[in-house]
């Protein structure tokens, strides 16, 4: 159940201004029943593409975030930066070079990617969640041998896989209230650093929680079977489903990998995957809050 503080939060968040008392009275029934079924669930996030850029997009989400923390969900944030390494390894005067769409990473790269994800953009996801009060707390893969990882490709460099996932900081931050933010850096046996995709390491920890969701923000509306057609968006599929439309070419490009990791995050435990346009404000609230939901949701099998 939600308490009078939980409907005030939900109520600062909505930006219902213009709207009558009724209106808004009606938004806070629809969100009702969404937050006593989830109350208490791991909800996983990969925060990424524009959403991360944009400044006032940012601001949201991070109400965003901590709005689910004040209702009784346990969020989990997941963030890459690749723009932001892009920008720093430019101006110290190295150019990146990507094969198959990963920056191939030397030790110098490296470095750079642990300085940029752990030391900024984690440190600046923390304060902006952290402005309202929330406990959030920023941790890379490597600490309490969260994520364990492998290299990909020799060709790579310090890219890597995951190899396992120890959840246990993340379960301790949880059960004191915190707000987990991941820095997608791994490590070996060795203590060896490398640097892996966001989108998997999402996926790989929200099957190790065990989540109720892991939520895809995207710079697309969902999974399209026509990128040219925003009309096209598949609302609801499955595990064969998006299997065979990556076989025959319905799904290509650089949405297979979105759509690899939602496969591998039902696959291995969570209960639903979700890629939605992070572009739109305050969309979160709108998938989890609302009857009608946005963007594309997959789950291992339908229901009959």
């Amino acid at each position: 159940m939600t308490s009078g503080s939980d409907t005030a939060s939900i109520d600062a968040i909505i930006e219902a201004r213009g709207f009558s008392p009724e209106h808004r009275a009606s938004v806070l029934i629809e969100a009702l029943p969404y937050i006593q079924r989830f109350h208490g669930s791991v909800v996983v996030v990969k925060f990424g593409g524009n959403a991360m850029t944009d400044p006032e997009l940012s601001r949201t989400f991070a109400q965003d975030i901590v709005l689910l923390r004040s209702v009784g969900l346990n969020p989990v944030v997941v963030h890459g930066g690749g723009p932001q390494i892009g920008s720093l390894l430019k101006r110290l005067g190295k150019t990146s070079e990507f094969r198959d769409g990963l920056r191939v990473t030397d030790s110098e790269t490296l470095d750079v990617a642990r300085m940029v994800l752990v030391g900024k953009v984690g440190r600046d996801i923390v304060g902006a969640i952290n402005v309202h009060g929330a406990q959030a707390v920023g941790l890379s893969g490597e600490d309490g041998g969260l994520i364990t990882a492998a290299p990909r490709d020799a060709a790579l460099g310090f890219v890597g896989d995951v190899v396992s996932v120890q959840p246990g900081i993340i379960e301790r931050l949880l059960s004191e209230e915190m707000i987990p933010v991941v820095s997608t850096i791994g490590s070996d046996a060795s203590g060896q650093a490398y640097n892996i995709n966001a989108d998997t390491v999402a996926g790989a920890l929200a099957g190790a929680l065990r989540a109720e969701k892991v939520i895809y923000l995207t710079d697309v509306p969902g999974l399209l079977t026509d990128i040219d057609d925003p009309d096209s968006i598949v609302a609801r599929s499955n595990v064969a489903d998006l299997e065979a439309m990556i076989a025959d070419g319905t799904i290509s490009g650089g949405m297979i990998p979105k759509v690899k990791a939602c496969i591998e995050a039902v696959e291995s435990g969570a209960r639903s995957a979700h890629m939605l346009d992070g572009r739109i404000a305050h969309v979160l609230l709108l998938e989890l809050f609302t009857d009608a939901g946005i963007g594309t949701m997959v789950v291992k099998e339908l229901e009959a």
